[in-house]
């Protein structure tokens, strides 16, 4: 079971996953503390596509923090309540379908105040703002 476990990894790292499951989650108004929370407890449902620490700045931090996830790929449940500093607001973007399944995990990891959806043709997006429940 270990070895298909990296090869799934390796699979994620190489872009041999299903593209329609792939969401864009993109943080704004939050800084690096509250961004890792967010992609912290996502990568621990989802498996991230890629590295989903914010890496170091030097100077003045992002506006916007993004990551993608894998959202066929469920890796399980976190272990303790995230905790925020402060909402954050966050765009998903993806498939109609992926963007719902990380919209429905966000909601039973935090509280969502607002949310607006915007379909597309063959994407959608979703605006939310998360806080601590």
């Amino acid at each position: 079971m270990a070895s298909d476990l990296g090869k799934d990894t390796a699979n994620r790292r190489t872009g041999e996953h299903p593209a329609d499951c792939d969401v864009t989650v993109q943080l704004s108004d939050c800084g690096r503390a509250d961004a890792e929370v967010v992609f912290g407890v996502l990568d621990e449902v989802f498996a991230g596509c890629e590295d989903v620490a914010p890496h170091p700045t030097t100077g003045r931090e992002p506006t916007v923090w993004m990551a993608t996830f894998d959202s066929s790929a469920h890796s399980g449940e976190p272990s303790a309540a995230p905790r925020l500093g402060s909402p954050v607001e966050a765009l998903l973007t993806g498939d109609h379908h992926a963007v719902e399944v990380v919209e429905k995990a966000l909601g039973r990891l935090f509280d969502v105040r607002s949310t607006q959806h915007v379909p597309g043709e063959h994407e959608a997006e979703c605006r939310l703002l998360l806080a601590s429940r």
